[in-house]
């Protein structure tokens, strides 16, 4: 597989590795009865820091824990200083350009520094890592490094694990001073932590359901559709003919298709018109031109589906059917007359199957994301780039079920986190948020947001109203001029009377599967209402102390989270602090216990008074023991079954 090189690649693509491990440092906890020191529990975070850390410092809790992964990194590489509004041009991260690529990295191309500071961040070790197996990532971006970042996807999610490329169309009209081709939409770039990843399908709207209907007073409303399936040269079993009922002409699938189910169930179905038997019709070229093969390769013995009684008499039965209503699934047009044609219910369809198109309609647009933002922020404009909390529910709809676990490690102005909020809320979930932000605003902005979501907010609400409205049909369109004379003078009158009135124009409603056009004159009302809270909480951390210090324990890093960190190293897994008389227990894990004899105010040993202290509820087959010295030899440590290591020497370094 191609892979993107680029200046500085060489220097970031192992940096993770030497990136220090950081504990996390609440500061306070967050909840609908205020702000506290104590910590309430929460399992939402957010975390101000160089995300780079903080994934690190998330991985002994949350590897392959994450089951849903949006992010929204710094794309607008248009600017020639490199200048992003949300403050990735920080003189942190230009800081870590100079000392992780050197001082080539000053004469960096603006896609060379992009480049350089996404690589590790996406790398294997990171986001891939704390991605669940059955777990997805949403990437925003625009075209500017749309396809660079699938490069880089491709190389470190693998090109099979792409699922899709979602358009959203974030502007809801265009300026009339745009230059050149203006970008109506931006790109949500999606890769699975495994292939085969499938979304939740979307909730149905009222518009999809108006196509299904219930003519003939059946249990459930329905649609009509395609009697046939492809397949008809791998399913020649399906291939037949069944005799129309009211007209008695042999129907047979269209070519290159076949019934829809087996040869059984079409024959109860079709009882339901009146009494039908099988019966060989000689019809193997027939058969073959609808196969689509040679006649000598059709499958034989297949029989038709005929009528057992007299066409009169058949034709009498499938009537009384008809005038009664519930047709069987399989029907006919026409009053009975037409073709055959298959029911669709309603309750069987299921939900709606996202597609790679989300319009402003369905996934909110820019400028109603940054009316949020004045909302939420009492009309002051607290982040200039924000998402509309729309999109975002979207993602969390078709990505992750109601205990999942959330990451944004590009948090901004914390929508993602007003988002979970919000779909918890409305389907009673549990999911949980981390929330990571570099910029000095991750109190003030991102928190202050998710703050304002759960205890409430005054907000502002649009009110479409139409004024005027006429459908343009062929006789309407003969009086146009004095329909669009009635269209301005209503859109004059209600100046000044709305918050912004349309001009006339025309308009299409879609019904089903046909539309029709009106023009119309729309106005806009702006309500300010109460926005009520959605209630949650969280905790917000500072990235703490390094836990080594030039190769030594940090003797500032709580002795609990050196164990949770030495837990992980060894077994990949999540620490629980087990019950035990025993102080230096780690824990079992499969076949094997684990210590970690550490003590600050003196040097620990591995030796036969140590061994002889441990209780029988923690022996095992073998036994991964750490302290500060070892005074058991070789032999004897390989007689019991003991892997000996030194601290601080030999704990893993992340």
């Amino acid at each position: 597989m191609p892979q993107l090189n680029w200046v500085g690649k060489d220097k970031v693509i192992t940096h993770h590795l030497d990136v220090p491990y950081r504990v996390l440092d609440r500061q306070y906890s967050y909840d609908e009865h205020g702000q506290h020191d104590a910590d309430n529990g929460s399992q939402n975070m957010i975390i101000h820091g160089d995300n780079l850390e903080a994934l690190k410092a998330l991985l002994p809790r949350y590897e392959g824990k994450v089951d849903c992964i949006y992010i929204d990194p710094p794309y607008n590489t248009g600017n020639e200083g490199w200048i992003y509004n949300d403050a990735v041009n920080d003189p942190q991260i230009k800081k870590w350009l100079g000392e992780v690529v050197g001082k080539e990295g000053e004469d960096l191309s603006r896609h060379d520094k992009w480049l350089c500071m996404m690589y590790p961040r996406l790398r294997l070790r990171l986001l891939q890592r704390l991605l669940a197996p059955t777990g997805a990532i949403f990437i925003s971006i625009d075209d500017n490094e749309a396809a660079h970042l699938k490069a880089i996807c491709d190389e470190i999610f693998g090109a099979r694990c792409f699922v899709a490329d979602i358009s959203w169309q974030r502007n809801y009209s265009t300026r009339n001073d745009s230059k050149g081709i203006p970008a109506e939409v931006e790109h949500l770039l999606v890769f699975s932590k495994q292939p085969g990843w499938n979304p939740n399908k979307l909730e149905r709207t009222a518009d999809m359901d108006s196509i299904y209907k219930n003519p003939d007073n059946d249990s459930g409303a329905w649609t009509s559709d395609n009697p046939f399936a492809p397949g008809a040269a791998t399913h020649q079993d399906m291939v037949y003919a069944i005799q129309h009922p009211f007209t008695g002409a042999m129907i047979y699938p269209g070519t290159g298709n076949c019934w829809r189910y087996e040869q059984p169930e079409m024959y109860r179905i079709f009882s339901g018109w009146t009494a039908y038997e099988l019966k060989d019709l000689d019809d193997t070229a027939e058969r073959a031109r609808v196969c689509g093969v040679p006649a000598d390769e059709v499958k034989p013995g297949v029989l038709g589906l005929v009528l057992a009684k007299p066409l009169e008499e058949a034709r009498a039965d499938a009537r009384a059917v008809y005038e009664r209503g519930q047709w069987p699934r399989f029907y006919f047009t026409k009053g009975g007359e037409g073709g055959v044609r298959r029911k669709t219910y309603l309750d069987s369809v299921g939900g709606l199957l996202p597609t790679n198109f989300w319009s402003y309609e369905v996934a909110g647009h820019t400028d109603e994301a940054k009316k949020e933002i004045r909302a939420i922020f009492d009309g002051r404009v607290a982040f200039d780039t924000p998402k509309p909390t729309r999109l975002i529910d979207r993602i969390l709809k078709i990505a992750t079920k109601p205990g999942d676990v959330v990451l944004d490690s590009f948090a901004g102005s914390g929508t993602t986190g007003h988002a979970v909020l919000n779909v918890n809320n409305s389907d009673k979930g549990e999911r949980s948020f981390i929330l990571v932000e570099l910029g000095d605003y991750a109190d003030s902005v991102t928190a202050e947001r998710v703050r304002r979501a759960i205890t409430g907010y005054k907000g502002e609400s649009e009110e479409s109203i139409t004024l005027y409205e006429h459908k343009l049909t062929l006789a309407a369109m003969k009086k146009a001029d004095g329909l669009l004379d009635e269209a301005n003078k209503i859109y004059q009158e209600a100046q000044g009377k709305y918050t912004k009135v349309s001009r006339p124009k025309i308009a299409t409603k879609v019904t089903g599967k046909s539309g029709s056009s009106y023009l119309q004159v729309v106005a806009t009302q702006s309500h300010d209402h109460d926005v009520s809270g959605t209630g949650g909480d969280f905790s917000f951390y500072e990235l703490g102390a390094p836990l080594l210090v030039e190769g030594d324990l940090n003797p500032d890093v709580p002795l609990e989270r050196v164990r949770e960190y030495v837990w992980f190293t060894e077994t990949g897994q999540p620490f629980s602090n087990p019950p035990s008389a025993h102080p230096y227990f780690l824990g079992r894990y499969e076949d094997a216990s684990l210590f970690f004899v550490f003590d600050p105010d003196r040097v620990t040993s591995l030796d036969r008074d140590y061994l002889a202290s441990i209780p029988p509820e923690c022996a095992a087959r073998s036994y991964v023991i750490y302290a500060d010295t070892c005074l058991l030899s070789e032999d004897e440590l390989r007689s019991l079954n003991i892997m000996f290591k030194k601290i601080p020497r030999d704990i893993t370094r992340l």
